[in-house]
């Protein structure tokens, strides 16, 4: 489930700089919803944060409709963490002593969550004695600071004050949150999806693959910090937010592709339902019955290339390939004869029979090394994804 993080928002130059905290946030796999002051607004327009959080943004203390949740109380039990950034000396003198008189302020006394305070403000301003006390206060109530930095000040002085780096925040944020960022600094290859194998103008082979594990595993691997290419065939999924999405038809195509970015990887994840074969002639129009029913009874088939195999011959050390078997019989037989003769470093078995698994948000699979065959639970296909990348850092 994604963490959410509440962040408020008070009237700073540096306010800029949270949209950058935001995007940080959201390439981490964690919600972000904004929370402003009224003398923010002079700032940024509402509709900015709007756009990039796709939540509502809240701004007046009483703007809630009559029949919803009291809007301040429901802020506080929406976040996981309240960070508050750009914080002016005028909200941290508010918080230290306990003056609840704007949305951000009263969600701020009504939250139970940890609350982070990246200050920003002119260095005099910062360096004065009750900013500082302030601070110090509120640090002995367990609120944490993300300290400011020294250098040029919008005001054109030079000093502490200026808002911390957002790469900075963020890090701080994921770690306060626990998110996994064990995949910094390396690059991961995932294939998702079925291919399309054209017979003519208008018919195909091809294969129910949803593409919903690929893209999983794609996602939370962006969110551990992995640098992304996701390489798929036709799936109604939107691009992954923060990976390189390559969007292919056939297996050759894929191929190609795979070819490309696979000596680069650290880690390759062939969830991809490939085309084992493809019609050795492709009609320029559409096959019609009844005059073309030669062409249409005898498709010739030519067997594409093997994406797995190839790259798993290929492999170098320390390089991690990962496979997928779907299989309607004896799946850890087959995904254990699949691991061999593919090279792979282990395989996600999975028993399709029935319809099982293909679109489903859901999966129950068995992870197949050499020494050993592991079953299990039924699990979201977004926990799944997890499950696998620790599987592959353990390789």
């Amino acid at each position: 489930m994604k963490k959410t993080v509440l962040i408020g928002v008070t009237a700073c130059v540096a306010i800029y700089k949270t949209c950058e905290i935001i995007r940080g946030l959201q390439k981490a796999g964690v919600r972000a919803k904004v929370v402003m002051t009224e003398h923010s607004t002079n700032f940024i327009n509402p509709t900015l944060f709007r756009s990039l959080t796709r939540e509502p943004v809240a701004v007046g203390l009483f703007d809630d409709r009559p029949g919803d949740p009291i809007h301040h109380i429901s802020l506080s039990k929406e976040a996981d963490l309240f960070l508050i950034a750009p914080c002016t000396a005028n909200v941290i003198a508010k918080l230290a002593h306990g003056i609840a008189d704007d949305l951000l302020t009263t969600t701020a006394l009504a939250t139970k969550a940890p609350i982070v305070i990246a200050p920003a403000m002119n260095v005099n301003m910062y360096e004065n004695v009750a900013t500082q006390e302030n601070m110090e206060t509120l640090r002995s109530r367990g609120i944490a600071f993300i300290d400011a930095e020294s250098g040029y000040l919008a005001c054109g002085d030079v000093g502490k004050g200026r808002l911390a780096d957002p790469s900075v925040i963020v890090s701080a944020v994921l770690e306060m949150l626990e998110v996994k960022r064990d995949l910094e600094g390396k690059r991961v290859l995932v294939t998702a999806g079925p291919t399309v194998e054209p017979i003519d103008a208008v018919r195909f082979i091809s294969n129910p693959s949803s593409g919903k594990t690929g893209f999983a595993i794609a996602e939370a691997a962006v969110r551990r910090g992995a640098d992304v290419t996701l390489v798929t065939g036709p799936v109604d999924l939107d691009d992954v937010e923060g990976a390189k999405t390559v969007r292919v038809r056939t297996a050759c195509e894929m191929f190609l592709e795979v070819d490309t970015v696979f000596d680069d990887a650290d880690i390759a994840v062939f969830t991809a339902a490939v085309s084992d074969f493809r019609p050795s002639i492709v009609a320029d129009g559409k096959l019609k019955k009844g005059i073309d029913d030669e062409a249409l009874t005898r498709i010739e088939l030519v067997e594409n290339p093997d994406i797995l195999a190839t790259m798993g011959k290929r492999k170098r050390a320390g390089q991690v390939v990962v496979g997928f078997a779907a299989e309607t019989g004896d799946v850890e037989a087959n995904a254990r004869e699949k691991l061999v003769r593919k090279n792979a470093d282990f395989i996600v078995g999975n028993d399709v029979s029935e319809g099982k698994a293909f679109g489903a948000d859901e999966n129950q699979v068995l992870l197949v090394t050499k020494d050993d065959a592991k079953p299990l639970p039924l699990m979201s296909k977004a926990d799944l994804a997890n499950v696998i990348l620790d599987a592959a850092l353990e390789q």
